[in-house]
């Protein structure tokens, strides 16, 4: 199957829609001739700094209006975009950047310096009008060359972590992101899907999530309007959302929290939202009715990942309605054109009810890790079934419930942390003999990082300390928030830390 790619849908709408705003950023307007325009130069910049099709290109940084520019730009040039957290450790980035071998980077001034070890490449640095990026994108002609992606080339290289603590880059086609809603018909799409042009979207989810750039392209491939916020402020939230209009927005449950619970909450007319999706962590129950109480619009639960371009199942509106709500224990049912399957250790099919690790195909999978062909063949079998390495069940209607995010998996305040990760930035400690790391709850972030420590033989190492030696080597969202000293770490017979042990027997956060 074939379809229509990014470059294509937003030369049209430049031609069609040129005069519509396409973003807003601040005081900054950007409609859909001025990005397609921008997006020429930005196109002909990375030819001519020796970016062919195919090469990756990279962006540190926050959410802004420059950064679907350079997007847009590199996908007419035919590279590959690679979004980097802005809020990874230095170490973290310069592997981002090494690992993709990026290009061409573009790095925001505060994230300067943990860019600058890429590869050799020197980041042009982003910021304000007039500095080093827009002089190189305003220097380039605007014409534009003409190329046309294909429906299987490259669009994103996002890196999610794994459980190996190497972070790794699936690369998201056009098919991926823009598939499975191109071979939806207006009769087979659901309502809260679809988009019109009259939409406005807040954009304030990091572009370096799945859930912040592919939300963006949902709204700009249907001729919405975007408006962008640097990071999630609930203040700023609001008054974006009041002065607006905005009707679809989506939210990671600790951004929900937050929201909900601001002084404004409950005397801010919502009548004008339509929409507000959630996923990406558990959703409180208790949370959801709050949120459902004072927002009074529509909210549709979704799940997926990185590796399927993010929502492949879906709770919609009407499903959150029901009295019993037995059903909001659930994430929903596949979209249509997704397929589900629960496998069972042997990789077989299993019925309605028993739990096993969820399976999907659908366009929207990846189409693998960057330079890793092992890693993808463990990740896609030959049939084309991703294998998420989640847990869960199907119901007999088709629903999706789970009972376990990628078995040692931390979700904190939205962000995927895995142990591995964690304990391999720990075990170089010099008074650290072993190391396990485990999720605690916690009532603002969902979980926090705990950090189960053995301490080498004649040492004494403060909780600080550990803490500290962490915080410079990865995230501050990644890095143990408590730590506990013991004698030995729990294991089974082959010599495995028994993780569930520890989780039943130190999930206290002190």
């Amino acid at each position: 199957m074939n379809g229509t790619t990014l470059d294509t849908i937003l030369r049209s709408l430049a031609r069609e829609r040129g005069t519509k705003v396409a973003l807003r950023y601040g005081d900054a307007v950007l409609t859909y001739a001025e990005l397609d325009a921008r997006a020429c130069r930005v196109a002909n910049g990375l030819a001519a700094a020796g970016v062919r099709p195919g090469d990756r290109v990279a962006w540190v940084g926050k959410n802004c209006a420059a950064y679907f520019e350079f997007l847009a730009g590199a996908v007419k040039a035919g590279a590959v975009m690679v979004p980097v957290n802005w809020r990874l450790a230095a170490p973290e980035v310069a592997h981002i950047l090494g690992d993709s071998q990026a290009k061409f980077v573009i790095a925001e001034p505060e994230f300067a310096a943990a860019a600058a070890p890429a590869g050799g490449v020197a980041p042009i640095i982003c910021g304000e009008p007039g500095d080093g990026y827009a002089h190189w994108r305003d220097a380039q002609p605007v014409l534009d060359g003409g190329r046309t992606a294909a429906w299987d080339d490259g669009l994103l290289q996002m890196y999610t972590s794994g459980t190996t603590g190497r972070p790794k880059g699936a690369v998201l086609s056009h098919r991926s992101v823009l598939g499975l809603r191109a071979a939806m018909t207006p009769a087979s799409m659901p309502p809260w899907y679809a988009w019109t042009e009259t939409d406005v979207s807040l954009i304030a989810m990091p572009v370096a999530h799945v859930s912040g750039t592919g939300w963006a392209l949902w709204s700009l491939e249907h001729g919405a309007s975007g408006v962008i916020t640097r990071e999630f402020d609930p203040h700023a939230v609001f008054e974006l959302m009041v002065q607006h209009r905005i009707n679809k927005v989506i939210m990671v449950p600790t951004a929900m929290q937050v929201a909900v619970r601001h002084p404004r909450a409950r005397s801010t007319d919502f009548s004008f939202v339509k929409y507000i999706c959630y996923g990406a962590a558990p959703m409180p129950l208790a949370l959801l009715r709050e949120c459902i109480e004072v927002f009074g619009c529509g909210f549709v639960q979704m799940y997926g990942m990185t590796e399927t371009a993010g929502a492949i199942v879906a709770l919609p509106p009407e499903d959150h309605e029901t009295e019993s709500g037995a059903r909001l224990a659930s994430v929903g049912q596949p979209l249509p054109g997704v397929e589900l399957r629960i496998l069972d250790p042997a990789g077989q099919p299993l019925p309605a009810g028993e739990i096993g690790e969820i399976a999907t195909r659908s366009l929207a999978n990846m189409t693998g890790y960057y330079n890793l062909p092992q890693a993808t063949a463990a990740t896609i079998d030959g049939e084309g079934w991703l294998h998420t390495g989640d847990a869960g069940h199907l119901d007999a209607d088709g629903y999706l419930f789970l009972k376990d995010r990628i078995k040692d998996l931390i979700i904190s305040g939205g962000e995927n942390v895995y142990p591995a990760e964690v304990e391999i930035a720990i075990c170089d400690h010099p008074d650290v003999a072993e190391v396990a790391v485990i999720g605690v709850p916690d009532a603002k972030w969902g979980e926090s990082v705990k950090a189960i420590v053995v301490a080498k033989p004649g040492t004494n190492p403060e909780a600080a300390s550990i803490i500290a030696w962490a915080r410079a080597r990865i995230a501050a969202y990644k890095t143990p928030r408590y730590v506990e000293f013991v004698a030995a770490l729990p294991r089974n017979a082959s010599g495995k830390i028994l993780r569930r042990e520890l989780r039943e027997h130190h999930s206290r956060p002190e």
